[in-house]
């Protein structure tokens, strides 16, 4: 029924195919509207699980409602009015560029291998576009049946996470901004001097071995499409026969599509090669995030802004 209400809003000029019924749900559309709104869900996959719920109970917070991380009714009407009256999916046509590569189809898992390739691109055109909207492979596809995803003029139905949230705070709204990090809610939250959250996102931070270092930092710069050079005395599980080596750079290297740098030696804030397991495992110390969200961060990271690991 919500799904129907919504789908009302999608414009003659743009019509939208109709969800398959396995994922035209209220989560599906909540994760949308939600990273929409500036409070990530993480990889959005019409699935409830902590994610979801954690961003959920956020968005609450920040909105005066009770934070219970469901759906409910009053959440439901906040997030639609926050739509604006765009809806959760849309249709978008293939472009030459979405095709283009340069894909890397064979990642090998090990590092010393991974040093060898040239570009560590999108595996093929589907990651590439999933990543793009946000949104896992296995959704992308069950969304769009028997599509290919190799020709240039296709129309796939894809998340509306391109949509403009007029509500949501934007970079350079506010000249000083902080980023704090939580330990116990795996999530990084950007927020302003009086502490209104301007971004929300799910993280994976450290583990026994590598506990996120608790205090406070600062950026000293952004790095976009960075390489990765690894060092294996840093990692206590590296394999003894591992060198230094330098990683290329692509969104399947180690630290994504960006790395923000901090003062304390070794440690960053970085998008992943992996964002369906963001906030479902552990790292190496440093901060992860998916691709899109490291890259959102990134806009309000500046050198001298405050970071705050908790």
């Amino acid at each position: 029924m919500r799904w129907l209400l919504l789908a009302v809003l999608i414009s003659q000029e743009q019509p939208a195919l109709p969800p398959p019924a396995a994922v035209a749900t209220d989560v599906l559309n909540a994760q949308i509207m939600l990273d929409r709104a500036g409070f990530s869900p993480g990889e959005i996959d019409g699935r409830s699980g902590t994610n979801l719920r954690r961003a959920l109970a956020a968005f609450q917070r920040a909105h005066s409602l009770q934070p219970t991380g469901r759906i409910d009714e009053s959440t439901w009407t906040t997030l639609l009015g926050r739509a604006g009256g765009a809806p959760p999916l849309v249709t978008y046509v293939l472009s030459e560029s979405d095709l283009a590569g340069p894909f890397t189809p064979e990642i090998p898992p090990d590092l010393m291998a991974q040093a060898k390739l040239e570009t560590l691109g999108f595996s093929s055109a589907l990651e590439f576009i999933a990543e793009k909207f946000h949104a896992s492979p296995r959704l992308i596809t069950a969304l769009n049946e028997g599509a290919s995803f190799d020709r240039i003029g296709d129309r796939i139905l894809v998340p509306n996470v391109m949509a403009i949230d007029p509500l949501a705070p934007m970079p350079g709204a506010t000249p000083e901004a902080r980023i704090v990090v939580s330990k116990a809610t795996s999530a990084l939250v950007v927020e302003d001097a009086a502490g209104q959250v301007l971004l929300y996102a799910p993280v994976t931070t450290g583990s026994r071995h590598d506990p996120l270092p608790l205090g406070t930092w600062k950026v000293t710069g952004v790095h976009h499409n960075p390489p990765f050079h690894y060092n294996p005395d840093l990692f206590w599980d590296a394999d003894a026969s591992h060198a230094k080596a330098r990683i290329a750079p692509g969104p399947n290297n180690p630290v994504g599509s960006v790395w923000i740098d901090l003062t304390k030696e070794h440690y960053g804030i970085h998008g992943t090669p992996e964002p369906g397991r963001i906030g479902h495992v552990e790292s190496h110390g440093c901060v992860r995030l998916t691709n899109w969200d490291a890259q959102e961060v990134a806009q309000w990271a500046r050198p001298g802004t405050q970071v705050v690991f908790k």
